[in-house]
């Protein structure tokens, strides 16, 4: 559990725009973390990265996540990672032509502080987070379709939608069909999306991900885009299994 001074300070404080040398989150493996993902590189605890979960998770294979970047100029990566997870890290989303904002779901193994890292051209990393209360088993658990059996009749598959916003604004909503294994599960090796671009209609990269295990099964992911209304979406799982399709408003 929590505790409840660390979740009144970060609750006052992450709106308004701190900067901070310390993790409010309190967590145990910041500094591994921090040497491990971000290549004990400069950073600082910034509230222009913004990140949005559910206090409880009430289902740890899916808990949804969605972070944003507000006011800080020439993002060149951004970091996902779950501390206490088995696999901590989650995602890297490279956002090039997009904003940095990003949706997905998650497994989650245990309670966990989820920190995003955002850095910059200047070489700083941008560090935001929140605590996630889960049950726990997330990632131990085989996926439903490994379970069942019924995945590879649905491997690869992918839906899409976009959609625009009343400010004039574009939101792309992927579904990519993967077990999306952590390895973890008795007798399942590993199997999972290792990367995922989104394209404009005439081949330029707009953002680029990559994947790793502690993603959700049949991966749903929520991006910001440019004013078009075609985009290609091209990947490949770390079995060599390509993902490819076109999106069309």
């Amino acid at each position: 559990m929590r505790p409840l001074f660390i979740f009144l300070l970060t609750s006052l404080l992450s709106p308004w725009g701190w900067a901070a040398d310390s993790d409010t989150l309190n967590s145990p493996q910041w500094q591994f973390v921090h040497t491990r993902f971000l290549k004990a590189e400069p950073y600082q605890f910034d509230g222009a990265v913004k990140v949005e979960a559910p206090t409880d998770a009430e289902d740890s294979l899916n808990v949804p996540i969605s972070f944003q970047v507000d006011g800080l100029e020439g993002i060149q990566e951004i970091v996902v990672v779950a501390d206490l997870n088995p696999i901590p890290q989650v995602l890297r989303f490279r956002p090039k032509e997009m904003r940095p904002h990003l949706s997905f779901r998650m497994k989650l193994q245990q309670g966990s502080p989820i920190h995003v890292a955002a850095k910059t051209a200047d070489g700083l990393w941008h560090v935001g987070g929140v605590w996630v209360n889960a049950a726990g088993g997330g990632c131990t658990l085989p996926s439903v379709g490994t379970a069942s059996g019924d995945w590879t009749k649905t491997l690869g598959q992918v839906s899409a939608n976009v959609w625009q916003r009343p400010d004039g604004s574009n939101r792309l909503r992927v579904r990519v069909m993967h077990p999306m294994d952590t390895g973890l599960a008795s007798g399942i090796p590993t199997f999972h999306i290792e990367n995922l671009n989104v394209l404009s209609e005439d081949g330029k990269v707009l953002a680029e991900l990559d994947l790793f295990e502690p993603i959700s099964e049949n991966p749903m992911l929520s991006f910001d885009v440019p004013k078009q209304t075609q985009f290609k979406l091209e990947g490949r799982d770390n079995n060599g299994n390509k993902i490819q399709a076109e999106v069309v408003q």
